[in-house]
């Protein structure tokens, strides 16, 4: 290892390190928060004013981030936040976890990562570590970053180091968060692996080196490849089972009693969450670059993109079936967070389907006890009063299939209910409909 390596190595080993992280988001607080608590220093970086403020004061805005846990970090003076990039050059690692959504023509956008690596490369200094966690295409750390991070004339693997760790975040998750999930460490030479091996050592219970940063990327895209790719298939198979007239949900609970060679994954009303429906389409942009079509990914997404549409023909089926029409309906959509329990509306097949409704007409309102309130076309919608909404609509549709809802009592006073998550499951009601 280089001096500078094995004196970086020797800062974090006795905690005397400091980690700047960029974007105090999903992935940036919680990270932060354990970094702090390992008995690092961490300053975290954001242009949200309020973010900022929320961690200085000692509250939290992520949900599985207690607030008591940043003020006690706070007051231990381990953590801190801040929207002055300048202080960067104080970090000895700078970890960026800011966003990388989909362009409107379905593109990577890499302006939040590039605006971020413009920042560390302002203030880069000697001796510094850099690791991206934000999820991208193979490439996109050896290509994009490191000329950019080069630019002043230091050297990756000598005067700087430099990795990918992708960010593994399940929200809501009770068995697994950022510390016992482990994490795929790669940099682009040896001694940039080891250093970003050690400075999450600190802080995470299981680190994996692998030997290059594509191979840390393209695990990410693999993992979320792979739900998608399963998602799509059995999205296809409760779309098969529909024109069968066969209980999918019974067929997938019968196949899982297989003790090998089966993993249940389960059908819904389309994908949601930021990493799932965006991550595989960062992979195969990469490949078309290369003359290469992605053709799982493509069939998947055309399928998982298709389920809002087809839960629309099944209300607007249902609703026939009762000599009713969704046009002037009133439609009760229980759940607009993409997953159960989490209060995170990106991407959320929900947003679609109630577009769709109302385009149809439909009479559409919402309840969901972790989204108080919803921006949607420029308007502000509001979480309306659970019961009095089930008993007055045409259509209770389940979207989203939190804990809290006592299914047994909305059953029991709904006219209708499509049941898009099997939640009602157990339940015998001829007022049922499952996807």
């Amino acid at each position: 290892m280089t001096d500078l390596a094995t004196a970086l190595e020797t800062k974090i080993t006795r905690g005397e390190a400091r980690v700047g992280t960029l974007g105090l988001g999903y992935v940036g607080l919680p990270l932060s928060v354990e970094f702090a608590s390992s008995g690092l220093n961490v300053l975290g970086f954001d242009l949200a004013a309020e973010k900022v403020a929320a961690v200085n004061r000692g509250a939290s805005y992520i949900q599985d981030v207690p607030a008591a846990r940043v003020k006690e970090l706070l007051g231990a003076g381990r953590l801190r936040a801040t929207g002055d990039f300048a202080e960067l050059a104080s970090c000895d690692a700078v970890i960026i976890c800011v966003p990388t959504p989909l362009s409107k023509t379905k593109d990577p956008d890499l302006s939040p990562v590039v605006e971020a690596t413009r920042s560390i490369a302002a203030h880069l200094r000697e001796g510094q570590l850099v690791v991206l966690e934000s999820t991208t295409y193979p490439g996109t750390t050896e290509e994009l970053i490191l000329p950019m991070l080069e630019e002043r004339g230091l050297k990756v693997g000598q005067g700087f180091f430099l990795a990918f760790s992708p960010e593994r975040v399940d929200p809501a998750n009770p068995r697994y968060g950022t510390r016992n999930t482990p994490k795929i460490i790669g940099g682009v030479t040896p001694q940039c692996t080891r250093v970003a091996t050690a400075l999450y050592g600190r802080a995470i219970e299981r680190v994996i080196p692998v030997s290059s940063t594509r191979t840390a990327e393209m695990v990410k895209l693999l993992e979320n490849t792979f739900r998608s790719v399963n998602i799509g298939l059995v999205n296809e198979v409760a779309l098969m089972c529909d024109r069968l007239k066969v209980d999918v949900w019974e067929v997938i609970d019968a196949a899982a009693t297989k003790p090998f060679g089966f993993m249940p994954f389960y059908p819904g009303p389309g994908l949601g969450g930021h990493c799932i429906p965006v991550d595989p389409l960062y992979l195969s942009w990469k490949l078309k670059t290369l003359n290469y079509r992605a053709r799982f990914i493509e069939l998947a997404g055309e399928i998982n993109s298709g389920m809002p549409e087809y839960v629309l023909t099944r209300v607007t089926d249902a609703l026939n079936e009762r000599e009713r029409s969704v046009r002037g309906s009133r439609v009760l959509v229980l759940g607009v967070a993409y997953k159960r329990d989490v209060n995170d509306v990106r991407e959320s097949p929900a947003l679609d389907i109630l577009r769709l409704l109302e385009s149809r007409g439909a009479r559409v309102s919402y309840n969901d006890p972790h989204v108080p309130e919803l921006r949607m076309n420029g308007e502000t919608l509001r979480s309306v009063d659970l019961m009095p909404a089930v008993r007055e609509s045409d259509v209770v549709l389940i979207l989203t299939d939190h804990s809290s809802y006592r299914y047994p009592e909305i059953v029991e006073h709904a006219r209708l209910v499509l049941d898009t998550r099997n939640a009602t499951r157990g339940l015998t009601s001829t007022r049922i409909l499952k996807l």
